[in-house]
């Protein structure tokens, strides 16, 4: 057994340990076989040597993200406790705090993951870039940021933001109402960015002067995108023609943002995804960058990150059956070609 006695006094312990010991309860939880005590700045752990010094490696972590002047919220904490290797990309520590733009009241958005940074990064190297990553990976939100950043230092004159109009597997059928109320259900994800970044009477102000447009895929045909930054969501439910014509709208002084998660086609059963294709064929072109983010990304609930998990390890049980399937298939053809040739 070791006993050990930390003192925390470089920040205030709330912050550690979260009001009414929120946090706290989450280290005590993760570690039940160690008594914890805490009183001021000083905890007491009573436990297992390699437990303790577990418990003490990360405390250090949050107390740096603390010093760092980073969010140590509850969420942040389950990461810590989870996983060293996770938290190494939730607390890369970028340029200017990580901080893409001040979203309403003053509220920092930033690149909260080592591969969200890569995508500023990309973005700013690239005329256009490709984000292609799962769920709750933050493609969509950090490509918003970037945008709204590029229209307040007036590198681009608008925003323009689209993504085709294709149902998650259902038929809605009729909807009412003129064509932005048809069209609005599909595009309510880069509204919510946009709420979170901009104070609504700036946004309404944007919209209605068409500075920022959020239109269906479909609208952009015939058009030349210039000046501007544009972001193309949910790429995957993108078929080839519909991919290649978005691409070839993009004009002088633009930039392009794609995202897409390969993983969540929508399309009907005939038609194939042309992300794919794309990512394959214009990889070789300089100015076009490629960013592939992962579960280790997701900044939604920890279990986000489990559930994606979970179908990745489902899917690669399911592509080796089919392997199988297939080997088997080909060994009983090849075994009846072998028995005609010899019965001959």
């Amino acid at each position: 057994m070791s006993e050990v006695i930390l003192t925390i006094d470089s920040v205030d312990p709330i912050e550690i340990f979260g009001e009414h010991n929120s946090k706290f309860n989450l280290l005590k939880k993760a570690f039940p076989s160690v008594q914890m005590t805490s009183r001021g700045h000083q905890l007491k752990l009573v436990g297992e040597k390699e437990d303790v010094d577990q418990i003490r490696n990360k405390l250090e972590i949050m107390v740096k993200m603390i010093e760092d002047r980073r969010e140590l919220t509850t969420q942040t904490v389950e990461d810590i406790l989870i996983s060293d290797h996770s938290i190494e990309h939730k607390l890369t520590k970028t340029e200017e705090g990580g901080v893409i733009v001040h979203g309403k009241n003053g509220a920092a958005i930033k690149a909260k993951t080592r591969n969200q940074k890569k995508l500023v990064d990309l973005s700013e190297k690239n005329d256009i870039v490709f984000a292609i990553g799962p769920a709750g990976t933050g493609k969509t939100y950090t490509a918003v940021a970037l945008a709204v950043r590029a229209l307040r230092n007036k590198t681009v004159k608008k925003i323009i933001l689209t993504r085709p109009a294709v149902e998650a597997g259902e038929h809605l059928g009729f909807l009412p109402g003129d064509m932005k109320d048809k069209v609005d259900p599909y595009l309510r994800p880069l509204y919510d960015a946009l709420d979170d970044m901009l104070p609504m009477e700036k946004l309404n102000f944007f919209i209605t002067n068409r500075i920022i447009e959020v239109a269906p895929l479909a609208f952009m045909r015939g058009r030349t995108l210039d000046h501007a930054f544009i972001i193309l969501d949910e790429a995957q439910n993108c078929t080839t023609t519909q991919l290649k014509m978005f691409l070839t709208r993009i004009g002088p002084n633009a930039k392009a943002i794609i995202t897409g998660d390969l993983s969540q086609i929508d399309l009907p059963g005939h038609q194939k995804s042309g992300l794919r294709k794309a990512l394959d064929i214009l990889k070789p072109i300089d100015g076009i960058g490629q960013l592939y983010l992962g579960a280790e990304d997701v900044v939604r609930h920890r279990l986000v990150k489990a559930i994606i998990k979970s179908y990745d390890m489902a899917d690669e049980k399911e592509e080796m059956e089919r392997v199988r399937l297939r080997e088997e298939k080909e060994k009983e053809r090849l075994a009846m070609i072998t028995e005609n040739e010899y019965d001959k």
